[in-house]
C-alpha cells in the first residue's frame, strides 16, 4: 500500500481515483451477448455458460433433488450460523415495514400512500472466486418480507455443473425454489429478457464482477430496474492512535480478498499508525489463501496521512465508500458527521464482515462513489409506492378553486373541466 502524506486537497480527486477499466469497450461486448440471448433465449445461454464457465448443461434448472442431496451436505454448524445471521437480517429488514397512515390534508380530501411488493425480481448471487451464499440472505429475505410474489435466482456453476451446497441450502432456508445455473452477462440476459426455461423479470439485484454491472447497467436502458450501480467492493478506515493496527489490517485485507479490482484506503494521522498498519497487512496477507488476489487489490490502494479529524471528515465524504469503518476515540460523534457512505462500522470492535453476514444490515451497497446518491438495499428496494387520494364532493367543493385557478394558469383546461363538470351536476 502506498502511504501519502498530508496531500494538498486539490490532489484528492486524482488520488483516490478507484481501479478503471475500458468502459466503452466492455459495452460493446456486453452489448452483443445481451442481443444474441434475446433472439435465442436458452440456446444463446448454454452456449455463453460453456464459453465463459467451461461446462456443458442440457438443463439450466436446478430441481428439487438437487436441493435435497446439497442440504445434506451442509454442515449444522454452518447451518446454525447461516439461520442466526437469517434471523438478524429478517428481524433488521422487518422493522423497516411502514405503517399506512391517512393524512386529510383539507376537510373531505384524504390522501395516503401503500408499499406493495415488486411482482417479479431476480437475484444475482456471484459464485466465481466465492460461493457468496449470504447475498441470499440479503436479498431474498427482504424480497420475502416486501411480498414479491416471484422470486428468480441465478448463480454460475462450477466445472461440474454444480451449485455450491451452501448457496442451495439457503435458497432452501427462506423459501427460493426457482433457481438456475448461469452465471455472469448470460444470467442478466436471462432475467431481463426471459426465455423457455427462465420468467422475465421485472427488476434485477446482486453484486457482481464488471461484466455483470455493465450488463445490469445495460438493461436498464432497455426497461428492467436495477438495484443500483454497482462495481468492485471497497472499504475507507478512518483510525488514529486509539486503533489496533492489527484489527485496522484484517478490515483491510477482508475487502481486498474480494477481488483483484476490489480496493481500500486507511486515512489516519500519523506516520506512525500508517507504518505500523501497513506492517501488520504484510504480515497477515501472507497467511491468507486468497492472498495472490488480495496483493493486486493493495497495489490500487492507499494510506493517506491527515492533520485533523476535520480533514479526514471531508476526504471521507468525496471518496464516499461503500464500507466506513471508524476506529477513533469518539467514533460515533465523527460517524454522525458523515454524510456519504454505504455503511458505517462504529469503533475497534465493528468489523466490516459482521455486516457482510450477520449483524442484520444490509450487505448490498453503492459502490464507486454512488453512495453520494444511492442507498443500500433496504425493503423498500423491493416494493414500489402507490399513491391514493378519496374526496368526498365536500372535499371536491374545497379545493376545486385552488385546482381550477391553477390548471387555467398553465392553459390546461380539460383539467379544469374535470373538477368543473363534476361541481355543476
Amino acid at each position: 500500500m502506498q502511504i501519502i502524506k498530508k496531500p494538498f486537497q486539490k490532489d484528492w480527486k486524482k488520488l483516490l481515483q478507484r481501479p478503471t477499466f475500458n468502459a466503452k469497450s466492455l459495452r460493446k461486448k456486453v452489448r452483443l451477448i445481451l442481443n444474441d440471448i434475446q433472439k435465442r433465449g436458452d440456446e444463446a445461454i448454454r452456449q455463453y455458460t460453456q464459453q465463459f464457465d467451461g461446462v456443458e448443461l442440457e438443463d439450466i434448472r436446478v430441481h428439487p433433488k438437487e436441493i435435497e442431496k446439497a442440504i445434506k451436505k451442509v454442515t449444522p454448524k454452518l447451518k446454525a450460523a447461516i439461520q442466526q445471521a437469517a434471523k438478524n437480517i429478517k428481524q433488521f429488514h422487518t422493522a423497516q415495514k411502514e405503517p399506512i397512515v391517512e393524512i386529510e390534508t383539507m376537510k373531505g380530501v384524504r390522501c395516503w400512500r401503500k408499499s406493495i411488493g415488486i411482482e417479479k425480481v431476480g437475484l444475482y448471487i456471484p459464485g466465481g472466486t466465492a460461493p457468496l451464499f449470504s447475498t441470499i440472505l440479503m436479498l431474498g429475505i427482504p424480497a420475502k418480507l416486501a411480498g414479491c410474489q416471484e422470486i428468480i435466482l441465478c448463480t454460475p456453476p462450477n466445472k461440474n455443473g454444480k451449485i455450491h451446497p451452501a448457496i442451495l441450502y439457503t435458497a432452501s432456508l427462506i423459501g427460493i425454489t426457482k433457481i438456475y445455473k448461469i452465471g455472469g452477462v448470460q444470467a442478466i440476459a436471462g432475467m431481463a429478457y426471459g426465455s423457455d426455461s427462465i420468467p422475465k423479470v421485472y427488476k434485477i439485484f446482486g453484486p457482481g464482477n464488471q461484466y455483470v454491472t455493465t450488463a445490469k447497467q445495460l438493461v436498464q436502458e432497455d426497461g428492467v430496474a436495477i438495484d443500483m450501480p454497482a462495481g468492485p467492493s471497497e472499504v475507507m478506515v478512518v483510525a488514529d492512535k486509539t486503533a489496533n493496527p492489527a484489527f485496522v489490517a484484517a478490515d483491510l485485507l477482508s475487502q481486498a480478498e474480494h477481488g483483484v479490482d476490489s480496493q481500500v484506503v486507511l486515512v489516519c494521522f500519523s506516520l506512525k499508525i500508517a507504518k505500523k498498519v501497513k506492517q501488520e497487512v504484510e504480515h497477515q496477507l501472507k497467511q491468507l489463501p486468497r492472498k495472490k488476489m488480495a496483493k493486486v487489490a493493495l497495489s490500487n490502494s492507499r494510506i493517506f496521512i491527515v492533520n485533523k479529524r476535520k480533514e479526514a471528515l471531508v476526504l471521507v465524504n468525496q471518496y464516499a465508500p461503500e464500507h466506513l469503518i471508524i476506529a477513533t476515540k469518539q467514533a460515533r460523534q465523527f460517524a454522525n458527521k458523515v454524510v456519504n457512505a454505504g455503511s458505517i462500522f462504529i469503533g475497534n470492535y465493528s468489523p466490516e464482515s459482521v455486516g457482510d453476514y450477520a449483524s442484520g444490515t444490509n450487505h448490498t451497497l453503492p459502490t464507486n462513489g454512488f453512495a453520494k446518491a444511492y442507498s443500500g438495499v433496504s425493503l423498500d428496494s423491493f416494493c414500489k409506492k402507490i399513491t391514493y387520494q378519496e374526496l368526498t364532493r365536500k372535499g371536491l367543493q374545497n379545493i376545486a378553486n385552488t385546482v381550477e385557478q391553477m390548471a387555467e394558469a398553465e392553459e390546461l383546461l380539460a383539467h379544469k373541466n374535470a373538477v368543473s363538470i363534476r361541481l355543476s351536476n
